[in-house]
């Protein structure tokens, strides 16, 4: 028997046969016991054995054995007079079974199965199952299972009982009806129902087990009671806990259910019974009686009840589920019992009773639970609901378009806030119910608004799926509306509907607003209508090229339907290059486009196709030879991941379609078919090979971050999809294209200092021919090797992955041993690497022994420098830190297959001398990281060289009060100095000089960095020690493992050290990341003394957390080190399908901590609680706990609250970051800028539902803060918590969907949020009105308004409290705004308002308290600016206005006197600043609201502003300057396009007034303000200055604004706006004279400050302001013919707008190539007019425009001068890069990361050959002078780098990449001069 049970472990060919053999002969037994009969047969011994052996077959195997399958074929086939006896034996082996049962978890398993399976299609299988039954074996009564806690078993046997009970009901009934008060089987079933009873009872089952418990003990009610309404009464009583309901049940059962009647008995009880009662009983049909309808009734009370008391979300989508399923059996039960006359039923499920007002309250709280599973199934229960309205109402069910209950239901769904998700769910419910057309009535604007909230990530697929629903319903009612006769009128309107507001969105909106459209919205409508697409070009076709800024036009609109449809597969490019939809030209425009999405949907419309086989065209072909070059160096990330992708498609496409053609071209016989296929795969073969030259191209040093990352992305893929074998026949085989040089480049790439090139670079280099990387040569090898070495002690942190990248390349190497050997001998090390055993090993083999040699090598290399460490750690951090060789050896354990390694004994001496190194490792540093400073200590080794070792180092630690040591260095000097104690720091001589006489300097970072680091590595080397290398235990073999359980132990106290007492966040992050995985490996291990120690550890570190105080070691500071994060990474270790008992415990008892204690806090109370409060703050940050953390929110929540009132600083800290933390995981990560908006909000009673119990908290606690809030004692009282309580309450808000009647409505706590109002602080005030409003519903605000108005005095008086008058008039200024900017408001607003506040205007201007006057001031105008749809209010509105213009007027603001420049009192700002504000929104925001004329010099609305700008207050002049500027912002947006200004505001006297204040202005800022307002107004006009009575002229006004430009070059606001006014006047000059221009002289003054402008150093906004200014001026100045500004000053400001589009910056860079859109059309290409283009191409054409016109002007020589000069660069700027390198640890080089110098520098190589072929280049004879200065400077570049690479140590791309990199990039600039000078040599131009 045990050969059938292992045969599934080890299968072999013997094994097989045999049980192949066994079961014939089981089949054939079957057959020959089916032919016997009755008389022929004897009933002896062997007939009994033969029975018995199948039998015992049956019961003793497996149950997927297939010999178990045949023996119950076999029992089947026995003839009806020998099936009782069969039944016999088989029920004797069973009864055997039973009764042999042992403790052993897998003796039930099977045991089970067996039960399962005698029921599972066998007769004889459940005959022997009644027959034990009826004798009383009760088997299944699991209560082994549950001591032995095995769930899974215990849900097994459960189910099984189930089984068994539905088989035998005949069995139970009829045994039940007999007299016999104690049968047997009646105790088997009160056996079944106590052990059901135990596990509804019990919580510590699992949910799934106590479920399926539930439904038993219905099942066994109904399999006892029958199906009539007594079963229904007795689990009525059941649900209700009540005896009394379930009196007609036999005694005996309700005997067995005590538990269940228990009133303290588990919530959950409930509800696992309530499931049972909807999945055992039957709802169908019309015949239900009176119990089984109150039944189905009671359900939803009983479920509905729990919604307040479940804290899990698993519990909470068991209630969402089995609602759900409640909802489909009442809907079953309607729908068959319609004939039967409306009763109880009917009413209580019909639209608007109390039971569907309920349950659409649930639907309301829950539709936007975190969990997926809750809102889906409340989705559900939503339709359900519509459904049973339907079915019960009459006129729902016949015309459901007139019924109200629908109306009124999507009115008010509708009226929602859309950031509700819960709500698309919804109306698509409805929409399915009622049909798009009757959603569209009532909103005709609902496409429209929904697309809108397509850019909105969170939101977009609720929208796109809402959409889907509508689109497609709303179709199908048009076309069955228009029948055959109207589809085409019908197809128009839905156009209309649908794809017009599409396409203005595609083509207006924002690029980053219609992402989501593509990905969500875009396919969907294609699919449902793909004859669209036409539509959608021929409108796009006609659309005008004009876009707002920003968007990507109707170009990037037509790329993006085409693509879609590509996508699609509407169309095909075998079509005409896409059915002749789009031209070449455009294709080509959009794949150089400025926008990322444009070139992305252009080349997806390339790449994407329907068909995988495909052939790629030679179109496209040339297409993607004109995308490539400009768009591998792209910063987005998106963008490059997403190029890669779509090329990855396109290959993918060349290779299949390549292999289609293949074998066409074997089978086809035509001869002109197999020409143009073979034509196809020589394209196909050419492109490939350009395609890897093009990127083997751009990986030059030098090249830029994304450059090499898109390249090397792409060449992997070119890898993996193709090959690079020499050798391969394969068609497509590259490697001939590869070059050694190339080669060598992908390996300098390993030295970047980005690692995602690094680990591209090495992965490509293993695709690669080996004779072009040439590892293989043995001099390159060790090279290579000793390069590797010397970076792994390098003081960079970022050389040492560099150096383990390179030992891993070597791996594969059968040399590296001996060259291991050598380099150990050359180091004088005693050093012996492992020998092969084969001499053609394996290539796992050479793998396996050469990571045993390299480990063995750097272990043996680190054992040396952790002795030299020990000495001297200053030494150490100067010269060989050590954390390099441990780096090393981690990488290359990672590369090594642990699960077949041959060398077991080499392996386990090395890993554990490697885990005692790497104690002592950390022992060396740990002092350094744990102290309480970690950051400032310098180990002061006073007397290394007679240092006994680490002790004497950590005796002489000092740390330093100042910070000095951060910036000034340590010298090592070179002659040790006697001196022994002193103030400076000591030196000592490194072992390793090499007797230049050059000191070490070390700094306190280089110290840190050393310490820290290598911590990390000896954390993750520990770590992937014990995660990845075999344990030896004693069930395996001893030498199969190569660490033991001692071992692992002691890594994890290691740990639990380092992570408790480390201070350094690098430290003991990186530590926690190794003990996760240690933790990771416990889990998984066999060993059970190893997976109890993460629960041992868990208790001894929370005991001693508890009993912590300020002498503990545990570090109280820095948010508790690493105690939060051991804790992590112990509870993440806990299975997620278990209980999670530790967590459980380990969250009750850090709240029980983080509570306040009765008594007073002392230090050993404070500690525990600020450790538990930290650690509460990580617990709820970590998302792999999920949603098992929600049930403890409440609890840490109230700890937050109460730590506030804490007289300890160190707990209310802790307690501010676990309040933080906590509003977080409540509300979720801020979904909007506004974090006061409602996309950041919760309604009160979905918050209240899942956390019940922060309601009596939250009410409480603001109950207790606003006692003494009152002023009214003449002292200030703040509650510590008050603070929180308002922050908390301020982001819930009532929904207008919730119930008048909620058990948690908000009302409550709006008394006291009011009385905050009053407090004397005056933050506490503005945060209670901001509080307030969202408790308010919108349609209740008029009247709260009103209430609030009516507190307020109607005069002074001496009681008045201003305090008071502040809060009130603050929370009708905040209602009146939310009310304003609400969409959903009702559009009569009362009156009452306005009648209110009339007779209280004098608090805006004679309040005693100048903070009122403001609010008072600031509700006014509030008020004022609000738009009526009634003339009853309008006239209420428009008395208010008067009265407060009336106001306004007699301020002092505007009478004649004005206010006085001397500050007043405080305050006196902010009150002007609010009457400021009334002004400008009756004379400049809305002034035909307020009744204001804009024509006249002597209106009001000119007078005001006039008063503001004259005021002596910048501050008001400021606000004034900034609404005028966004007035004419506005203006020009809207009117752009019409040629001229259809407005004439301002007036002639307000720029006269700007003009004056230009001149005149001190401030600063007041000044840019005013440049900026006058730089909009010059756009279109000359303006008249004036400087008092004398007119200035366009010159002098020039000069005076340059003049303020160089002045002021340190104000980035001021210096942009002076620049861009002279530029706006400098272009007026050109076009008023263009011909008398030159001789102003301070023209050169201007462009000498844009050029400046352009420099690399200069701020982004100042560049930016440049690029804009360059822009403006291409056509009037850049490109004239009369070069209005001289040659030389034009050449410069072209080079700046080279230099711009170069920048890092890629705003700066697309701004820069809008240039291209402003040329003259004579000087473009016209396949690219009026075309924005990316950068790279912008640059290449900028400078083959820039040698056009030096043709133009006549200036050939010159332009070649010029370029030439700048080929050559700057090379004092190239040297005067940091000198000392070492002394910046991250220096990682230039900081522009994307200019590639190497790639412009042959850009300009490239058009100089072009401008040598112009005419007029003799006139060049007459620059002999300059050009031999050029030689020389060339040649003497090319010598100097010449020698300087010479002098650079042997791979210098290695060891010193960021002077290599320079160096190259002159010599590649030198090389390429002399080239073209050499040229004019040849032409004989030159002598």
């Amino acid at each position: 028997m045990c050969f059938h049970l292992c045969m599934f472990v080890h299968p072999s060919p013997v094994l097989l046969a045999c049980l192949i053999m066994s079961v014939c002969l089981s089949l054939q037994a079957g057959s020959q016991l089916e032919l016997l009969s009755e008389e022929e047969t004897s009933r002896g011994p062997l007939l009994q054995a033969c029975l018995h052996t199948m039998a015992l077959i049956y019961t003793s195997l497996l149950a997927k054995n297939p010999l178990r399958r045949a023996s119950a074929s076999a029992l089947s086939s026995v003839p009806d007079w020998l099936q009782e006896q069969t039944v016999i034996c088989l029920s004797a082996c069973l009864s055997e079974s039973l009764s042999t049962v042992g403790s052993d978890h897998s003796s039930y398993s099977h045991l089970i199965d067996s039960i399962t399976a005698c029921l599972d299609a066998f007769p004889l299988g459940e005959r022997c199952i009644h027959r034990l039954l009826a004798e009383g074996e009760c088997w299944i009564t699991g209560r082994h299972v549950v001591q032995a806690q095995l769930m899974h078993s215990c849900l097994a046997a459960v189910k099984a009982s189930m089984l068994v009970v539905q088989r035998s009901q005949e069995l139970i009934s009829a045994a039940l009806q007999e007299v016999h008060p104690h049968c047997t089987l009646q105790l088997t079933l009160r056996g079944l129902l106590d052990c059901y009873t135990h596990i509804l009872t019990d919580e510590n089952f699992l949910q799934a087990v106590q479920s399926t418990a539930g439904m038993a003990v219905v099942l066994l009610t109904r399999s006892v009671m029958g199906s009539g309404d007594r079963v229904a009464a007795v689990v009525a009583g059941l649900l209700q806990g009540s005896e009394q309901s379930g009196e007609c049940a036999p005694v005996w059962l309700t005997q067995s259910c005590t538990g269940l009647y228990d009133s303290g008995r588990p919530a959950g009880v409930s509800l696992y019974l309530c499931h049972g009662a909807l999945a055992m009983l039957n709802w169908r049909g019309a015949t239900q009686g009176p119990k089984r309808e109150q039944l189905l009734l009671l359900v939803p009370h009983t479920l509905l009840a729990l919604d307040t008391s479940v804290k899990e979300s698993s519990t909470a989508m068991v209630v969402a589920r089995v609602l759900t399923l409640w909802s489909g059996a009442a809907l079953e039960s309607l729908q068959g019992g319609l004939s039967s006359p409306p009763g109880l039923l009917h009413d209580s499920l019909r639209g608007g009773s109390e039971l569907q007002g309920h349950l659409l309250e649930h639907v309301y709280t829950h539709w936007e639970h975190p969990l997926d599973g809750v809102r889906h199934q409340t989705r559900a229960l939503f339709k359900n609901l519509l459904l049973l309205h339907q079915h019960s109402s009459p006129l729902a069910f016949s015309d459901p378009y007139r019924d109200p209950y629908f109306t009124q239901l999507t009115h008010n769904l509708l009226g929602l806030e859309w950031h509700q998700r819960g709500k698309y769910g919804s109306l698509a419910c409805l929409v399915e119910l009622l049909g798009a057309g009757y959603l569209l009535a009532l909103d005709p604007q609902l496409p429209s608004r929904l697309l809108g909230l397509m850019g909105d990530q969170t939101l977009a697929p609720y929208a796109s799926d809402l959409l889907e629903r509508l689109f497609v319903s709303h179709k199908a009612q048009l076309v069955e509306e228009g029948g055959t006769g109207g589809t085409e009128a019908g197809m128009e309107r839905w156009h209309q509907t649908w794809v017009t507001p599409l396409l203005q969105v595609l083509c207006r909106a924002r690029l980053d607003q219609t992402t989501y459209i593509l990905d969500y919205f875009l396919p969907k409508l294609l699919r449902c209508s793909p004859s669209s697409l036409a539509h959608m070009v021929q409108a796009l076709q006609v659309t005008p090229p004009c876009r707002p800024p920003g968007s990507r036009g109707a170009l990037g609109a037509l790329m993006t339907c085409l693509r879609a449809a590509r996508a699609q597969g509407v169309v095909q490019s075998e079509e005409g290059l896409w059915g002749g939809l789009v031209p070449l030209f455009l294709l080509r425009q959009a794949l150089v486009h400025k926008h990322d999405q444009v070139r992305m949907d252009a080349l997806g419309l390339l790449c994407e196709s329907h068909r995988r086989t495909e052939v790629l065209t030679s179109q496209e072909m040339e297409l993607l030879h004109h995308f490539l070059p400009s768009s591998l160096n792209s910063q987005s990330p998106g963008v490059r991941q997403l190029t890669v992708s779509l090329l990855k498609k396109l290959l993918c496409r060349v290779k299949d379609s390549g292999q289609s053609l293949q074998r066409r071209l074997v089978q086809e016989r035509d001869q002109g078919q197999k020409d143009r296929d073979q034509h196809i795969l020589d394209t196909y073969k050419e492109f490939l090979c350009w395609l890897c030259e093009s990127l083997f191209g751009v990986l030059l040093p030098g090249a830029s971050f994304s450059t090499c990352l898109t390249a090397l992305h792409l060449l992997c893929q070119l890898a993996h999809l193709f090959t690079f074998n020499t050798g391969s026949d394969d068609l497509f085989a590259l490697g001939e294209v590869v070059t050694p040089a190339q080669a060598q480049n992908v390996l300098y790439c390993v030295a970047s200092n980005f690692l995602e090139v690094k680990q591209l670079a090495s992965a490509l280099l293993r695709q690669l021919p080996p004779s072009a990387v040439g590892l293989q040569e043995p001099g390159r090898m060790q090279t290579l090797l000793q390069a590797a070495l010397d970076l792994s002690t390098s003081t960079k942190p970022f050389d040492s992955v560099t150096a383990a990248h390179l030992f891993n390349l070597f791996l594969c190497q059968p040399a590296l041993p001996q060259a291991l050997l050598l380099c150990a001998q050359e180091q004088g090390l005693s050093f012996q690497p492992p020998a092969l055993t084969q001499p053609q090993a394996f290539e796992a083999l050479t793998l396996e022994t050469n990571t045993l040699a390299v480990v063995q090598y750097l272990l043996l290399c680190l054992k040396a420098e952790v002795v030299k460490a020990e000495s001297s750690l200053l030494l150490a951090a100067a010269s060989y830190p050590l954390y390099g060789r441990a780096h090393c050896i981690t990488a290359a354990l990672q590369e090594l297959n642990t699960g077949c390694l041959t060398l077991t004994g080499q392996w386990r001496n090395v890993m554990s001398e490697l885990i005692t190194v790497s104690y002592r490792m950390s022992d060396v540093v740990s002092p350094v990281v744990q102290s309480s400073s970690p950051e400032g200590l310098i180990p002061m080794d006073t007397d290394s060289e007679t240092s006994a070792g680490l002790q004497r180092i950590l005796q002489e630690i000092q740390p330093r009060d100042t910070n000095d040591f951060f910036t000034s260095v340590r010298e090592l000097d070179t002659e040790p100095s006697g001196q022994e104690n002193g103030p400076a720091a000591p030196t000592d001589r490194p072992q390793h000089d090499s007797g230049s006489g050059e000191g070490y300097r070390v700094t306190a970072q280089m110290v840190l960095v050393c310490c820290w680091r290598s911590m990390k590595e000896v954390s993750m080397v520990l770590g992937q020690v014990c995660q990845s290398l075999p344990l030896q235990t004693s069930s395996k073999h001893s030498d199969q493992g190569l660490i033991t359980e001692e071992q692992v132990e002691g890594v994890g106290l290691y740990f639990r050290q380092q992570l408790l007492q480390s201070r350094h966040r690098g430290a003991f992050e990186l530590a926690y990341v190794g003990f996760v995985r240690l933790t990771d490996m416990l889990r998984r291990s066999g060993s059970r003394t190893l997976q109890q120690l993460p629960g041992r550890w868990l208790t001894e570190v929370l005991q001693e957390v508890k009993s912590s105080d300020p002498s503990s070691k545990l570090c109280a500071t820095r948010r508790s080190a690493g105690i939060p994060f051991y804790i992590q990474a112990l509870l993440s270790s806990e299975p997620k399908s278990s209980s999670c008992s530790l967590l459980k415990m380990t969250m009750r008892e850090l709240t029980a901590l983080a509570m306040p204690s009765p008594d007073r806090a002392t230090d050993q109370t404070t500690v525990p609680q600020v450790h538990a409060l930290n650690i509460l703050r990580a617990l709820y940050r970590d998302t792999r706990l999920g949603e098992n953390i929600i049930p403890f929110v409440s609890e840490g929540m109230q700890a937050a609250v109460l730590g506030f009132t804490s007289p300890v600083w160190a707990v209310r800290n802790s307690s501010t970051l676990l309040f933080s933390t906590l509003i977080t995981r409540i509300f979720g990560v801020k979904k909007g800028k506004d974090e006061h908006s409602k996309e950041n909000r919760m309604t009160g009673r979905e918050f209240f539902t899942r956390f019940p119990a922060l309601y009596p908290f939250l009410l409480s606690q603001l109950e207790e803060a606003t006692a003494s809030v009152d002023s009214d004692r003449g002292q200030v009282i703040l509650h510590p918590s008050l603070f929180l309580l308002l922050l908390v309450l301020g982001r819930l808000f009532p929904s207008p969907m919730d119930g008048s009647s909620s058990p948690l409505g908000l009302a409550p706590f709006m008394p006291f949020i009011i009385r905050c109002g009053r407090s004397a602080v005056y933050r506490t005030r503005e945060m209670a009105a901001r509080a307030l409003v969202p408790f308010v519903m919108v349609t209740q605000v008029p009247s709260t308004i009103q209430t609030l108005l009516e507190d307020l005095p109607l005069e002074a008086g001496p009681r008045t409290q201003q305090n008071h008058i502040h809060g009130i008039l603050l929370q009708v200024l905040f209602l009146l705004r939310s009310y304003q900017t609400d969409t959903h408001r009702p559009q009569a607003a009362g009156s009452d308002i306005s009648q209110a506040l009339r007779p209280r205007l004098w608090l805006a201007s004679r309040s005693p308290l100048i903070c009122s006057v403001c609010v008072c001031v600031s509700l006014c105008a509030c008020k004022c600016s609000l738009t009526v749809f009634r003339l009853s209010l309008d006239s209420e509105l428009k008395e208010l206005r008067e009265e407060t213009l009336a106001l306004l007027m007699a301020s002092e603001l505007v009478t004649p006197g004005g206010p006085s420049a001397v500050c007043g009192p405080p305050g006196t700002t902010q009150y002007l600043l609010s009457l400021a504000r009334l002004a400008l929104s009756a004379s400049v925001e809305s002034p035909l609201l307020w009744g204001m004329e804009e024509d006249g010099n002597t209106s009001r609305g000119p007078l005001l502003l006039g008063c503001l700008l004259q005021c002596p207050h910048y501050e008001v002049r400021e606000l004034a300057l900034g609404e005028v500027l966004k007035r004419l912002e506005r203006e020009r947006d809207e009117e752009k396009g019409e040629g001229e200004r259809s407005s004439h505001w301002p007036q002639e006297t307000i720029i006269s007034n700007l003009t004056t204040l230009a001149l005149h202005e001190a401030h600063p800022q007041s000044l840019a303000k005013v440049l900026q307002v006058l730089s909009v107004l010059s756009v279109n006009s000359d303006l008249l200055w004036r400087d008092g009575l004398r007119n200035l002229t366009q010159t002098e006004v020039l000069e005076r604004v340059l003049t303020l430009a160089e002045g002021f070059a340190h104000s980035v606001e001021l210096h942009c706006a002076s620049l861009t006014l002279a530029s706006r006047l400098v272009v007026h000059l050109v076009h008023s004279d263009p011909q008398g221009v030159a001789a102003v002289a301070c023209l050169g003054r201007w462009g000498a400050l844009v050029s400046q402008s352009c420099g690399v150093e200069q701020n982004a906004e100042v560049k930016m302001m440049a690029a804009e200014v360059l822009v403006n001026a291409t056509p009037t100045l850049l490109t004239s013919p009369n070069l209005p500004l001289g040659v030389s000053h034009t050449v410069s400001l072209w080079r700046g707008l080279f230099t711009l589009l170069q920048d890092e910056d890629q705003d700066v860079r697309d701004r820069a190539a809008d240039f291209i859109s402003n040329l003259p059309t004579h000087l473009l290409n016209p396949d690219v007019a009026c075309v924005s283009v990316c950068p790279p191409v912008a640059l290449d054409m900028g400078v083959g425009l820039l040698c056009q016109l030096f043709q133009l002007w006549g200036q050939v020589p010159m332009g070649i001068l010029t370029l030439t000069e700048w080929l050559l660069g700057d090379q004092e700027q190239e040297t005067a890069t940091a000198e000392d390198e070492e002394d910046f640890l991250f220096e990682k080089g230039d900081l522009n990361l994307w200019a590639e110098p190497v790639q412009w520098a042959r850009l300009l190589h490239r058009h100089l050959g072009v401008l040598f072929k112009a005419p007029g280049l003799t006139a060049l004879n007459q620059n002999q002078a300059e050009l031999l200065r050029l030689s020389a400077q060339a040649e003497a570049l090319s010598l100097a780098t010449q020698q300087a690479l010479e002098g650079l140590p042997a791979l210098p791309q290695f060891s010193c990449t960021i002077e290599h990199a320079r160096l190259a990039l002159q010599q590649e600039r030198a090389t390429l001069a002399l080239a073209i000078l050499g040229t004019l040599r040849q032409t004989g131009l030159s002598g």
